[in-house]
């Protein structure tokens, strides 16, 4: 499934923020967290088929760790992590 994100007014679609506890999380894991794929099956079969970006690139690493100010491009969504304020 290939999806174009709509641009907005500024140079960056909106992103929506995703906080973690961690200092990092796994890609596939973060996909599951944030609730863009359902499991990690259908997470890896995303990473696989190329329709995950990370910070504007392609991603096909499932274990890539995300850190607060990554931005993950899937499901027809953007994501910005950020830390979780203790």
């Amino acid at each position: 499934m290939k999806v174009r994100l709509k641009k907005l007014s500024g140079d960056r679609p909106e992103a929506e923020k995703v906080a973690i506890s961690t200092d990092f999380i796994k890609l596939d894991a973060f996909l599951k967290y944030c609730c863009a794929a359902e499991t990690g099956g259908i997470a890896k079969i995303m990473i696989q088929d190329g329709d995950v970006r990370v910070n504007g690139e392609t991603c096909l690493t499932r274990g890539k760790k995300l850190r607060p100010g990554d931005r993950v491009e899937a499901g027809g969504k953007l994501y910005e992590l950020t830390a979780e304020e203790k």
